[in-house]
């Protein structure tokens, strides 16, 4: 199933401490080779300041306690830059840290910059030592400090694009403690400056909506409104530009949310039209399913793409996702794809059918006649169909009021 992972498309949208957690589940379904795995680790790695992890991989990889003598040296000079931002914040680190100094700033950043200097003597150089040393500590795979840190540098900023690029870092630190109340909070107030700020180019402007629609792939495929909160800001129409211009693979997690979201099937239509609109420039197991439903009829051809949905959502590191209940381990999000998507097929099938033979339904279905006949029951009685179960004949009879698919959506 290598040939549908997209990490190779999402990785340089991601900061690098966030292609971690999806190499981490690479290697856990071994879809590459565990060398060539641990390989890319140490590349990301040499770009951080996380170089006792990265000697960890080398070990293991090379299967020996020696390391490189420029890992040795590069723990040093990380250590020592540590040390000296440290003390540069030092002043408004110690200021931060007395809740009674902390009562004293206001929303107003310029009083509260003029206090800091007039009384404390903290000036400029005190808070961009902060800002650095925040984005030090984030290197440094210290993800709690630097979201506390950087929260509070946003507290004094007055520059724009420093605060923006705080922002960023603020929530890359929240999804890897997988804090996703707070990163759902901060994605939207980023956002929110994405969508009203006067960037340098439309340009620009389009690669910062590129990126937060990736990064929100960890706090919508773990947060519990994530389903809605994907469809709500991937069909907008500002970002499903984006998607079509700049990353038309996004288009398998829209697809995925439209599915399992019971309470959205109003957007299938319009997301039936985009996979058509994108067809010749992406398409994955998930998007030719419901081509295959919708668009051709095709009945076989959906099943067929079915069972190679069930593989693409397993090794998917966000819809892959698998939670411990008891004894057993389930993929909630597979379950539930299944499930709305053979509900999908028949409904559609019944739709267009004048007559269906409930034994052959069973086939199709891996199901006795008895489970096959109440899946239809209630199949018709969800789906609102003008239909009759016949069990004398064992077919399931259509009303002649029955109408296209598209006219439901």
């Amino acid at each position: 199933m290598a040939e549908y992972d997209l990490t190779s498309k999402i990785a340089p949208h991601l900061d690098r401490h966030l292609v971690f957690p999806l190499l981490e589940f690479l290697q856990e379904k071994q879809l590459y080779p565990d060398d060539q795995i641990l390989k890319s680790k140490i590349d990301l790695l040499s770009k951080t300041n996380m170089v006792d992890y990265a000697m960890d991989i080398h070990k293991s990889l090379y299967r020996t306690e020696d390391v490189p003598q420029d890992m040795t040296d590069r723990r040093v000079e990380v250590v020592a830059r540590l040390k000296s931002l440290e003390e540069m914040a030092a002043p408004l680190i110690s200021f931060l840290q007395n809740p009674s100094l902390v009562q004293e700033l206001r929303s107003d950043k310029q009083y509260n910059l003029q206090m800091l200097n007039d009384r404390y003597q903290i000036g400029p150089n005190q808070i961009e030592a902060l800002y650095q040393y925040a984005k030090f500590q984030f290197e440094c795979g210290n993800y709690s400090g630097a979201a506390d840190f950087l929260y509070q540098y946003r507290t004094f900023c007055t520059n724009s694009d420093r605060s923006l690029s705080a922002l960023w870092g603020k929530l890359a630190a929240e999804i890897l403690m997988q804090n996703w109340d707070i990163a759902l909070e901060e994605l939207n107030r980023l956002k929110e400056i994405i969508d009203s700020k006067n960037f340098s180019s439309p340009l620009n402007q389009l690669q910062n909506r590129t990126w937060l629609m990736h990064w929100s792939l960890f706090i919508f495929f773990n947060h519990e409104n994530g389903r809605n909160g994907i469809i709500d800001l991937f069909f907008q129409e500002r970002y499903l530009n984006a998607i079509q211009t700049n990353a038309h693979h996004l288009l398998r997690y829209l697809a995925t949310a439209v599915v399992v979201n019971k309470r959205r099937r109003n957007m299938l239509k319009e997301l039936i039209k985009v996979i058509q609109q994108e067809q010749y420039t992406y398409k994955d197991p998930i998007t030719e399913f419901l081509e295959c439903l919708y668009v051709n009829y095709d009945f076989e051809g959906a099943q067929q793409k079915l069972v190679e949905c069930e593989k693409v959502i397993l090794n998917d590191p966000f819809l892959g996702k698998q939670v411990q209940e008891g004894n057993f381990v389930t993929v909630p999000l597979r379950d539930e794809f299944l499930e709305n998507a053979r509900l999908f097929i028949f409904e559609t099938y019944c739709r267009i059918h004048q007559c269906i033979d409930i034994r052959m339904l069973a086939e199709k279905l891996s199901m006795s006649y008895d489970e096959a006949e109440r899946w239809i029951v209630n199949l018709v009685k969800n789906a609102k169909l003008d239909a009759k179960i016949d069990s004398t004949s064992g077919t399931v009879v259509m009303g002649t009021n029955h109408t296209n698919v598209y006219d439901k959506l």
